[in-house]
């Protein structure tokens, strides 16, 4: 996690609690003169709805021009992790081993950056990944980007 993940997520992480909902995960991406800052929050009992987001955004707005952690013009996003799910910790791989995941590197890892595959394990710090009938562990500091793949029956 990059110091400013790391700075966004500890100034947010009491906001969102507060409010009584999970910080999923947060997504910072920072474009030259327009930066986007996506928050994931979630409610296992209640789910997240659209009034949901709309409070954690009118705080974490109000938190963030107080704080002021990113100095450019930004746009915020509040938002449920939806069916296609980010992961961003190691206990979300945890709970979602079985499933089925899209995974991008930060750097080529047996001459490959994308895979995609079942979640076999998490050991230790790596992510087992089942992907055409090979074993992958896949170290998690080197993950750019992961989700579930959503399941339609």
């Amino acid at each position: 996690m990059s110091g400013k993940h790391k700075q966004l997520e500890d100034i947010l992480r009491p906001v969102v609690e507060g409010l009584g909902y999970e910080l999923w995960g947060i997504e910072y991406r920072s474009r030259g003169y327009q930066s986007l800052l996506r928050v994931f929050i979630d409610d296992v009992e209640n789910g997240v709805g659209v009034d949901d987001c709309e409070k954690v955004s009118r705080q974490v707005s109000g938190v963030m021009d107080v704080e002021d952690p990113i100095k450019t013009e930004y746009t915020l996003e509040v938002s449920s992790p939806g069916m296609d799910c980010p992961l961003f910790r190691l206990e979300q791989y945890q709970a979602f081993v079985g499933h089925n995941v899209q995974i991008r590197l930060r750097m080529a890892f047996d001459g490959r950056r994308k895979f995609q595959g079942l979640i076999k394990a998490v050991e230790g710090d790596e992510v087992v990944v089942i992907v055409d009938d090979h074993e992958y562990l896949l170290p998690f500091d080197s993950i750019e980007k992961a989700n579930i793949v959503p399941v339609f029956e």
